[in-house]
């Protein structure tokens, strides 16, 4: 019979060992998401998406901090409460995706299609949206404190309560 004192360590170490299949799960949670574009809540953070459509996808909620979604199709997806924050998002099409609640800070959205995105509640400090398309966008309450938004189109799009990116607020 095993000692207590061999076997609180050994199975110590198998929890601990078992817990290596981080980056397995996350190529699962990746060929669901391509297969079935729903992975609301999924945890992808540094995940590599460039070039994939996902359009009309739920990933309501989930985690893609530091990921790479640059020229990904997300037109019409539900990112609603995602953390995006420093995602790559350059030439990625959104148009019309629910961004409401999304964190997005020091996101690059450089050239992104924002065209009537719901942006309502978004935290895009830092972000970096030059060149990008946000005509008919709801930036409704958004922050866009120190956000980059050079050349970028705002055509008929809500700023009503946002912070500008030099602090001032939106009436």
């Amino acid at each position: 019979m095993m000692k207590p004192r061999i076997l609180v360590p050994l199975l110590l170490l198998f929890t601990l060992c078992s817990c290596k299949g981080s980056g397995n799960e996350v190529e699962k949670l990746k060929a669901q998401l391509k297969e079935t574009k729903k992975c609301p809540g999924c945890e992808l953070n540094s995940v590599d998406l460039t070039g994939t459509d996902l359009t009309g996808a739920d990933l309501a909620g989930a985690k893609l901090n530091d990921a790479n979604l640059s020229g990904v199709k997300l037109n019409n997806a539900n990112l609603s409460g995602a953390f995006l924050d420093n995602a790559k998002l350059n030439d990625t099409n959104l148009n019309g995706a629910n961004l409401s609640g999304a964190g997005l800070a020091a996101a690059n959205l450089k050239n992104a299609d924002l065209s009537g995105a719901n942006l309502s509640s978004a935290y895009l400090k830092g972000a970096d949206l030059s060149g990008s398309l946000l005509n008919n966008a709801n930036l409704k309450e958004a922050d866009l404190s120190t956000a980059k938004l050079e050349g970028a189109k705002l055509e008929g799009a809500n700023l009503s309560g946002a912070i500008m990116p030099d602090g001032t607020l939106k009436k």
